[in-house]
């Protein structure tokens, strides 16, 4: 019964403490840096994260398109008959090879879209 209020006497609103504004500055002014710094950084790492791994990418394709292009020239190295093509016929996978990557690129030419600059004035 120590803590009950006197008769007649309501219970007041409690006194609160004396506002910490150096602590809401500090706050604020660190939730402003973080916004600002992951409105930045965030898309900063993205395009440096896409760089290197496109880069990364590239060279191993390119690396695994040359593996590639020498396993079929010495593939058909190996399957070219002798007595066609003669003893040494890696002259002729090279041109079966060249002729297969002459066709294709041409299709692929002829089904590109042009441009309004490639197209031929009247």
């Amino acid at each position: 019964m120590a803590t009950a209020t006197p008769p007649g006497r309501t219970a007041g609103p409690t006194p609160q403490p004396a506002p910490d504004w150096p602590a809401q500055a500090a706050d604020t002014i660190e939730h402003v840096v973080g916004t600002v710094r992951d409105k930045t950084t965030g898309p900063a790492l993205t395009l440096a994260r896409g760089v290197v791994y496109g880069t990364f990418a590239a060279i191993v394709g390119s690396a695994c398109l040359v593996l590639l292009i020498v396993m079929l020239v010495r593939g058909l190295d190996v399957l070219l008959p002798d007595a066609v093509f003669g003893e040494d016929h890696v002259w002729a996978a090279h041109l079966i090879l060249g002729l297969i990557f002459v066709l294709v690129g041409a299709v692929l030419w002829r089904r590109r879209h042009p441009t309004r600059e490639d197209q031929p004035t009247s």
